[in-house]
Parts: structure tokens; sequence; C-alpha cells
């Protein structure tokens, strides 16, 4: 019997009507012959209830004990899925991450996943019942509480689809993976198939439908995601391994990262080793960075900058700073506020002219480029925050991203005009027969 591992987003179980909804999804595939693991967010904005109250507690939570309070909004949710499915008559099991054996690293607030051990799933599937996981979380070898990272519960859907061999659903509040993100973009499209260096791309630069660590673990397993929508039964987005048909399509998708820091260092001594040393420490205290620039100032200094999400920068700021009080001459610069847009695509591979159309959209739209950076299948801008919405737009427009609007030509209007009028005739000519 094949598996189906189904994961609901927090506003996709964010009521009881919901969490009831879900249930009778998953009833659903039981009844077409499935067995069914299903993995739950928290319900709604709990999370960000939690962070809130943390805070107001705290000015500065320590991180393992951030772990042990947010793991607890999956708990709650996965008790009532698994509630719900018994009072529909179908057997059911919760388990948080640590109950299934799912280790990860001991980084608080953003651990990875180590490995799983699925036997007790197993067990319980061939039981009968539908198992409920928790995703966002984790235990560390000695049992400690960790957290995947906002959007981790994608991490943990893949995870387990993997060590399965399971089919892989994600109910989103959006029907699938758009061309940018509908909010900001309403003219955005509906992409029917995308690979996974695509989505890897865009998630890395700020489509939040699914975590870029889930799309690795995706490609590394050669596993199929299916993104869709919690409130319908319409076929959704397929990501899958990269196809030829694929590279005829230049651009698949812009997305806009917003809360970014950009940090400079200024007169840094050009000799070999330093860089490392630099991006070694930030690495050892954690910190993400992106979007490495370079540039020689004379034949014995450098400018280095980079990005950091902004929630990074207090402690990217200590680290930079503790650098400089070690390095004669070396400054440190922070500036906050902003933002990156980016398109990416397989088809840039094979296509020219992509960077071209993108800083002439921006260009027409007054919209300033503070840095440039490249992959093969991605160009990215950092910009000013407030510019960020409009060079989403601009940029999603400029490659024709949006959904094909029927055109009134003339002769469109002439034959309408026309058959309306023909229409008209023969009522009168029907009036008159009656008189």
């Amino acid at each position: 019997m094949s598996i189906v591992v189904m994961k609901f987003g927090g506003t996709s179980v964010a009521d009881a009507e919901k969490i009831r909804a879900a249930a009778r999804r998953a009833i659903r595939a039981r009844k077409a012959g499935k067995q069914v693991v299903m993995v739950i967010s928290a319900m709604g904005k709990t999370t960000d209830r939690l962070i809130e109250l943390a805070h107001q507690v705290s000015d500065n939570p320590p991180k393992r004990e951030m772990d042990q309070l947010l793991a607890t909004g999956e708990q709650v949710t996965i008790s009532l899925m698994a509630m719900a499915l018994e009072k529909m008559g179908v057997p059911a099991i919760s388990f948080t991450a640590g109950q299934v054996g799912l280790v990860t690293d001991d980084v608080h607030t953003k651990a990875r996943i180590k490995h799983i051990n699925v036997e007790r799933i197993r067990r319980e599937l061939d039981a009968g019942k539908v198992v409920i996981v928790a995703g966002f979380q984790g235990v560390t070898e000695d049992g400690t509480v960790t957290t995947l990272g906002r959007g981790g519960s994608n991490v943990t859907l893949v995870a387990i689809a993997a060590s399965l061999g399971a089919e892989c659903e994600n109910y989103t509040d959006v029907d699938g993976v758009y061309t940018a993100d509908p909010r900001i973009v309403p003219n955005a499209r509906k992409i029917g198939r995308i690979s996974y260096d695509e989505m890897l791309e865009l998630s890395s630069l700020g489509a939040s439908v699914l975590h870029n660590r889930a799309v690795e673990f995706a490609k590394k397993y050669n596993v199929p995601i299916h993104v869709r929508g919690s409130g319908s039964n319409r076929k959704g987005t397929l990501i899958v391994a990269e196809t030829q048909d694929m590279e005829r399509i230049v651009v698949s998708g812009a997305a806009l990262k917003t809360d970014l820091a950009v940090i400079t260092l200024r007169n840094v001594p050009d000799r070999p080793g330093l860089a490392a040393r630099i991006f070694h420490t930030l690495a050892a205290a954690k910190i993400v960075v992106d979007d490495i620039i370079q540039t020689e100032i004379t034949p014995k200094l450098a400018t280095v900058s980079f990005t950091v999400d902004l929630v990074d920068l207090p402690d990217a700021r200590k680290v930079c700073q503790q650098l400089c009080s070690k390095t004669r001459g070396m400054t440190a610069e922070f500036e906050q506020d902003l933002a990156k847009v980016s398109v990416a695509g397989v088809g840039m591979r094979v296509h020219t002219g992509v960077a071209e159309r993108m800083f002439a959209a921006l260009a027409r739209a007054g919209i300033n480029i503070r840095n440039i950076t490249t992959s093969e299948i991605a160009i990215s801008c950092i910009i000013a925050q407030e510019d960020g919405p409009k060079a989403l737009r601009v940029v999603h427009d400029a490659f024709g991203l949006g959904r094909k609007r029927a055109r009134s030509t003339k002769s469109t209007r002439k034959k309408t005009a026309k058959r309306r009028n023909t229409a008209k005739t023969t009522k009168v000519t029907k009036r008159a027969r009656k008189s």
C-alpha cells in the first residue's frame, strides 16, 4: 500500500473547522487506498503570539528556551487533529518530532535534521492508523528540543516522505507556486511544473511557499512535491527534476526578500587567508551570509560587503566589531532597510539578455540598484526596502510572467457590435410577426 505524507500549514489548521476540513482530506486519501501521515504546523498565528509573549518577558530570550516555547504550538494542533479524526471514526495517533526520532543538530531556532527513525511511524500505519507528526521541531541526540526555523514544517514534510519513500503533498492557503507573490503582484500566474533548482533559488531569494532546505531535501532524494491549496481539490504545482522543456522558459518566477542588512568591511588587508578568517568567524557564530562582493581599493587594501537577514544583524555586528578590533585599520559599516529582488529560471543557461532586461525595467521605474549578484539560473539586485514591492511588479511584468489578458481590438469590437445589432433586429422581427 502506498503512503502519502500531507503537510498542513498554520492557516490551513487555524480553527476547529479548518482542522476538521484537513481531517476529511486525509480520510479521502485513506479511502483511496493510501496510508496517511500528516505533518501539522501550529494553528494560525500561534507562533507569532508565542514570540511576542517571550519578548514581553525578556528583551533577549535564550534561543534554547525559545525552542522549548515554540515547539508547544504544534503539540496543541496535532492533538486536536487526532481528536477530530477519532470523532470521524478513523483511528489516529499524534507524535511530537522527538517521539518519532527526528534528530537534529544543536543549533537552536534553525536546526538541521541529521536522521529520522521512521519505524514507529510504520508500525502505526500498519496498525491502520493515520499518523500525525508535529512539524517545525526536532530533538538533539540528548533529547533537547530544537526548531527548524520559520517554514520548517516543510522540511519535516520532505524528510519524512523521503524516509518512507512516500508521496509528498504540501497544503497551503494558496493553490500552488506563483510567478511572484500574488499579494504583491495581482496578475501573478500559477506555475504548473517547476524544477528543484528553480524552486530552490526562488525559496532562497524570498518566495515563502517552501523552505529552501525542504527543496534541498526533495532534490537530494528525488521526492516530487505537490503544492496544493487546502481549500480546493484543484491541481497545484509539481516541483520535480528538471526536464528539457523547462529550458524554453527563460524566467520562471520573480521573488522579493525583505528585511536585509548590508555589512561593509573597509580597509581589509588584501592578503591570502583573511577573507577565509572573516567568514569562518561568522559561520562559527551561526550567521548565514549572502551576496558577498569584494572590491580591490589599492594593491594592499580591499572592501568586502555582504548581506545578512535583519534578525542576524545584532550577532553579526558583534562579530565584525571584534574582527575590526584585531585587524589594524579595518572598519565596519552597517546598513538596514534593504531588500533583494530576483528572477530565476533554468532557461537563463541558454538565453542571453536577461540581465539587461531586468536592469532596464528597474531603471525605467526609477529604482536604484545597490549591488548585483548572479548565479547560473538567477539574478538578484539589492535595493531600498521601500522600493521592494514596486520592483517586484516591474520585473515580473518585464519578463511577461503575468496572466494573459484578452485584448479588445478594434475589429473585435466591431464584430461584437454587429452581433448585438443582429440580435436586436431578430427580436424586432419576431415581435412584428406576433403582432
